[in-house]
C-alpha cells in the first residue's frame, strides 16, 4: 500500500513539473512596429507591370515553444496605412471597389501552428482575416534569426515570409473582369522583441 502511495505521489510530482518545463519553455515575444512591414505585389493590365505596396502599421505577438517545435501568431494590420507610393492609387485603393477600409479596417492573420525544421521555424499554417473573409494562408519562412539585439538589451528574432493567395479569395477581384491577374504576393518582414517570463 505504502509503495502504491509513494508511486502516485511521485508520478505527480513528475507530470507537475514536466508541465512546468514545458509551459517556460514558451517564449513570447512582441512585434516591433517599426520594423515590421507587409508588403505585396500584384498584377497591372494583365502581365505589364507589378504593383507594389506596404501597409506601414502592423502590430501583434508571436510565441515560440521550441521545446514541442510549434509556436503561435497573433498580427493585426491596420488596413488604411496602406501606401503604394502613389496618392491617387492609394486613395483608389482604400475605396469602396477594393480594400474598403471604412468598412473594414483591420486585417489579421492568426495561427496555431508552426512548422520546424531542426531548431527554426520553417513554415507558419494560419488563417488570414481580410474584408471580412477568412482563409487559410500558410506562410513560408525563407530566413529566421534571433539574437540578443545590441541596443533594446533583448532577444530579438527576426524573419521574412512569403505567402501567395487570390485576391478574388477575399472579394478583392478589382479589374479581373478586364484582364488584371487574381494573384497576389506577400512578402513580409517582421521583428520580435522577447518578453519577460
Amino acid at each position: 500500500m505504502f509503495k502504491q502511495v509513494l508511486k502516485t505521489v511521485l508520478g505527480g510530482a513528475v507530470a507537475l513539473s514536466t508541465m512546468g518545463f514545458a509551459h517556460a519553455a514558451v517564449d513570447t515575444y512582441m512585434v516591433d512596429p517599426s520594423h515590421t512591414y507587409p508588403s505585396f505585389e500584384a498584377d497591372h493590365l494583365g502581365g505589364l507591370s507589378l504593383w507594389r505596396g506596404q501597409f506601414e502599421k502592423t502590430k501583434g505577438v508571436v510565441t515560440l515553444d521550441r521545446a514541442n517545435k510549434t509556436g503561435t501568431v497573433d498580427i493585426e494590420i491596420d488596413a488604411t496605412s496602406l501606401d503604394f507610393g502613389h496618392g491617387k492609387m492609394n486613395e483608389e485603393a482604400k475605396g469602396v471597389d477594393m480594400f474598403d477600409v471604412e468598412a473594414h479596417p483591420t486585417i489579421t492573420y492568426k495561427a496555431s501552428k508552426m512548422r520546424f525544421e531542426g531548431d527554426k521555424p520553417v513554415e507558419v499554417l494560419g488563417d488570414l482575416t481580410l474584408k471580412g473573409i477568412t482563409k487559410p494562408v500558410p506562410l513560408k519562412i525563407n530566413t529566421f534569426k534571433c539574437l540578443m539585439h545590441p541596443f533594446k538589451k533583448a532577444e530579438v528574432c527576426g524573419a521574412n515570409a512569403v505567402a501567395e493567395f487570390k485576391r478574388t479569395d477575399f472579394d478583392l477581384g478589382y479589374a479581373v473582369d478586364r484582364g488584371f491577374f487574381p494573384e497576389v504576393k506577400v512578402l513580409i518582414s517582421i521583428e520580435a522583441v522577447k518578453q519577460p517570463k
